[in-house]
């Protein structure tokens, strides 16, 4: 059995589908060959509906560039939103533990309780409770 155009273009697009820089114009290539054939055989060969047909393909082979270079914006996005979010994190744990190394450290401190009573401040009212103070001597 003898292979198609149609196989032949779509084995075409396939093969270069993944140069970076040929991507596009593959892609509008094989949409306008296509598009061009198709419209060849349902007139029978008139010219001015294989150019329209050969057109169309075109604006279909843009429309997909276009959603996959939207695709690409989107998830470059997202990844440079997550490494900027994993360094702030990082960062604050950073400061989080050389904090706490330091605290440990100075081993001369004293704890104080200190009683807070039940008040009210801007309409709400705190109860009473018990809060501890470290002093580093």
């Amino acid at each position: 059995m003898k292979p198609s155009i149609y196989s032949s273009l779509f084995i075409a697009c396939l093969l270069f589908s993944g140069c970076a820089g040929v991507n596009r114009a593959v892609t509008d290539v094989v949409a306008m060959g296509a598009g061009g054939l198709t419209a060849h055989k349902l007139s029978k060969g008139d010219p001015l509906v294989t150019a329209a047909g050969a057109g169309a393909g075109l604006l279909l082979g843009e429309t997909l560039n276009y959603a996959n270079d939207a695709r690409a914006r989107k998830a470059y996005t997202t990844g440079f939103d997550k490494g900027r979010s994993d360094a702030a994190k990082q960062q604050y744990w950073i400061m989080v533990n050389q904090q706490k190394g330091s605290a440990l450290m100075n081993e001369n401190f004293s704890l104080f309780d200190v009683p807070l009573p039940e008040h009210q401040n801007s309409g709400a009212l705190f109860n009473s409770t018990v809060r501890t103070l470290r002093f580093d001597e």
